[in-house]
């Protein structure tokens, strides 16, 4: 099964209003592993970059002036994703450029369910809790310290760390087969049974999304649930 995890820079919210794309990042998963194989591009958006958004990429008008346009790349960039399923933390912002971009390129849209949205998978399963990319390496402790402004390739990269986090760790898919036999070749033991681990796992709450819960919990009166012994 292979996977796209993507990330895009732009100029700012809105394409319909002329902002552009102006990074591309992507990374290739086969069967939920990194195969090392990536994509990269610079994009120049025809258009002056406004402060608000430097601020947040870097990305100024003199290094992106001798950048190719977009409809000079998107030949490339579609063959590296050909039609495999795009993995975007808050997908709906970078598929709204992609398919604006592609429009005035002539070219066939993404269609509506291209992507996994990470951010989607996060708040439903942390609800409550901050689900920014920055918040869920914290949560995973995945180190970022690299990530002083967003970079559309350094992002994927944290991404595709973060999504195999989210969906069960790096191993989602391993399982044993009842009666057959591992990778390996070794028989599997049917009555085998996972023990109970000698040191627990650290908890993973903050101090903060505890204060948090407990205020919520507050609101819910004296029959809320986590109320009862």
């Amino acid at each position: 099964m292979r996977e796209i995890v993507l990330d895009t820079e732009t100029t700012g919210f809105k394409p319909e209003q002329g902002d552009r794309i102006v990074e591309i990042g992507a990374v290739e998963l086969w069967n939920h592993v990194a195969t090392g194989k990536t994509y990269h591009q610079y994009i120049n958006p025809e258009r002056s970059m406004p402060q608000e958004a430097f601020a947040v990429h870097g990305l100024g008008d003199d290094f992106l002036r001798d950048k190719p346009l977009f409809a000079q790349i998107v030949d490339d960039f579609l063959a590296f994703i050909g039609d495999s399923k795009l993995v975007i933390h808050n997908a709906a912002f970078d598929v709204k450029f992609l398919n604006a971009e592609l429009g005035w390129s002539k070219r066939p849209l993404l269609p509506p369910d291209c992507a996994i949205d990470t951010l989607d998978i996060a708040r439903r399963r942390f609800p409550g809790s901050p689900a920014s990319l920055d918040a869920l390496c914290r949560r995973f402790s995945i180190d970022n310290s690299s990530r002083t402004l967003h970079g559309a390739l350094l992002d994927s990269e944290i991404l595709a760390e973060v999504y195999l986090e989210l969906i069960g760790g790096k191993q989602p898919d391993f399982a044993l087969a009842q009666g057959g036999n591992s990778s390996t070749g070794t028989t599997v033991d049917e009555n085998w049974r996972p023990s109970r681990r000698a040191t627990a796992l650290p908890s993973r709450i903050t101090d903060d999304e505890k204060a948090a819960h407990a205020a919520f919990v507050e609101k819910l009166g004296e029959g809320a649930l986590w109320k009862r012994a």
